[in-house]
Parts: C-alpha cells; structure tokens; sequence
C-alpha cells in the first residue's frame, strides 16, 4: 500500500506550478499558436512529468483565458482578440483606471506612489540587465496598474478588472522589438502625479496612457492613427 505524504503534495503542486509557467510562457511568446491543440500525453512526455500536473495547469489556463476546453476534443489555445474586442476591452480600462488613478491621488502619506517607483526601478534595471525585455514588461505593466487599482479600495471593480486577463492578452499582440521606454516614461508620469497627490494630473496620466497604449497594440492589424481619435477622452469613439 502506497502512503501519500505532505512531501508527495508539494511535489506534485511545484510540478503543475513548473508545467504551468512553461506552457503560459509558450502562450505568450507565440510558440504555441493560437488554435492549437494541446496534446496531454505529449505535454507531459516533453515536460517528463505525469498527466495530472499538466491537467491541472491546463484547467488553471483555462481561467487566465489562454485555453478554451472543447468537449470531446480536449484543450486548444485561444483565439488573439480582434481589433473590436480590443477596442471594448480599453473601453473598459477607460471607465476604472483613471478613475483608479485620481482615487489613488488622494494623500501624498498614503498612496502608493512609494510602491509604483519601485516598481519602475525594478523594470529600469531589467531593461538593462536582461534580454527578456518583452516578458518583464508584462510583469511590470500588470504589476503596475494593479497597485492603482488596488489602492482605490473596491474590490468588485479590482475583481472585475483581474477577470479581464487583460495584460495576458494584449501583449500576445506586441511584436517582439516592443520598446519598453515608451510605457516607462507614461508610467512616470502616472507615478508623479498620484506622488503630488494631483487627482486631475493623474487621471489625465492614466487616461493618456491608455489611449498611447490602445494604438501601439491596434498595430497588430495594421490599424492606422484614425483607429484612436483623440477626442472623447472618456471613450474609444469609432
């Protein structure tokens, strides 16, 4: 008789974190197309672990929104958004963060400006010292905007707004030369005007930066100036 022990759970839990990293990053980077077909016995062949560590990273890929489950087919990468579905998904980001942000500018003692200049410290150094610029920019840029949504305290809108995966999906759209010091420098200016604790600086921050941001990934389909006018800054007018 086999005995399960806590050594056995840890194993097995490091096993699915380990299966999952590699196949989110698999995900992202475009190795694995959108539309494949994950194929279990082969995942865990290639990965050398069981199927249950791969199955269980597979459902957890599944709630990022980075696997659709078929029934009688089994697991296949989701779709890229399409240019309406990005549009709609920066719409959303438009209603919350500046919103977030011009909460967040409330008490230079007590906003999270001391965070959010760490957090651009950390990513300055990354640009330096690493190759992997486009994978620390997506850990930065969650990162980042996460601290504004959170020091708002709401958590339906901060729970509604972690459902949307919305990091994970965008920068499978970003082309592998993506320049880092654009958002940098969009980042810092956010940073310093919840820093002066100047709500209206720092909504206008995060609403101009999302709207940068809104073109530089409407590249992907080619889309030109005109696909983000400048008007309205509370809507992505058509």
């Amino acid at each position: 008789m086999t005995v399960s022990t806590a050594g056995d759970a840890t194993t097995a839990k490091v096993a699915a974190s380990d299966v999952y990293s590699a196949l989110r990053q698999s995900i992202l980077d475009g190795d694995l197309a959108p539309g494949t077909r994950i194929n279990i016995d082969a995942v865990s062949r290639r990965l050398g672990v069981s199927q249950t560590p791969v199955r269980e990273a597979l459902q957890h890929l599944e709630g990022d929104n980075l696997l659709v489950y078929y029934p009688g087919r089994g697991y296949s990468t989701t779709p890229l958004l399409s240019l309406p579905e990005l549009r709609s998904l920066f719409e959303f980001r438009l209603l919350v963060e500046p919103w977030a942000a011009r909460s967040a500018a409330v008490d230079r003692l007590s906003n999270p400006s001391a965070a959010l200049r760490a957090e651009l410290d950390v990513l300055e150094r990354q640009v330096d010292d690493t190759v992997n610029v486009r994978q620390d920019l997506l850990a930065h840029d969650a990162r980042f905007h996460d601290l504004i949504l959170a020091s708002a305290g709401n958590p339906v809108v901060q729970q509604a707004y972690v459902q949307t995966h919305c990091h994970l999906h965008m920068f499978r759209l970003y082309p592998s030369d993506l320049d880092s010091q654009v958002t940098l420098m969009e980042h810092r200016g956010i940073r310093d005007a919840i820093a002066a604790a100047d709500p209206i600086a720092a909504e206008e921050a995060m609403s101009a930066h999302l709207r940068s941001s809104f073109h530089r990934f409407a590249r992907a389909f080619g889309a030109g100036p005109a696909a983000l006018p400048r008007a309205a800054p509370g809507r992505l007018t058509p």
